[in-house]
């Protein structure tokens, strides 16, 4: 047993090791991405999507001209979005401790703007992807719409230096997941309790 126990620890370090290694390759490639359009277009869309501005005016837009359809979209999206920054802001990043990545990592000056929280996981990213997925069912086009600038967050976060890949991944994968407990956890109530 104690072997085995020993070869699987072994097969972890071995796919942390790799994983860091990956998110050295990406960090340093893409912070090194010189097209000034991209690098105002990603500027923009974070600036856009810090404190959530982006995802709330999304939300009043889509309950203002979207009828029943859209305020059921907003309300899922904000409460997505909600929960997602909860648990990656307010728990994960409390836990994890996770240091940005090195500056010299990142050649250019947007690694003096970046947060000095924990790392890990992306909070822009999960608030990103739990908004748009949790949208996506009840409004499709919107959906689709809020898929191109939470691409972007994304993206952005890895380039100016503020995240790993591996953080923006989690981020993603909790955003997802924030979706989908805020679509399905009401089909769970009881209806006496609703």
């Amino acid at each position: 047993m104690s072997d085995l126990m020993n070869a699987g620890y072994q097969q972890v370090m071995r796919l942390l090791a790799a994983v860091r290694e990956m998110d050295r390759r990406l960090t340093e490639r893409m912070a090194s991405w010189r097209e000034p359009a991209l690098h105002r277009t990603l500027s923009a869309v974070e600036e856009a999507a810090e404190g959530s501005k982006l995802w709330c005016g999304a939300a009043v837009a889509m309950a203002w001209v979207g009828g029943r359809e859209g305020r059921k979209a907003a309300v899922a999206g904000v409460t997505a979005l909600l929960l997602a920054q909860l648990v990656s802001n307010g728990v994960c990043k409390q836990v994890s401790g996770r240091p940005r990545p090195p500056k010299e990592w990142i050649p250019h000056d947007e690694v003096e703007d970046r947060p000095s929280s924990s790392s890990f996981p992306s909070g822009h990213t999960a608030a990103a992807v739990a908004f748009t997925a949790a949208v996506t069912p009840s409004w499709p086009s919107a959906g689709t719409v809020c898929a191109v600038p939470a691409a972007l967050v994304a993206l952005e976060r890895v380039q100016s230096g503020a995240h790993y890949p591996s953080d923006v991944v989690a981020g993603a994968a909790l955003g997802l997941l924030s979706a989908w407990l805020v679509r399905r956890l009401p089909e769970r109530v009881p209806r006496r309790w609703r």
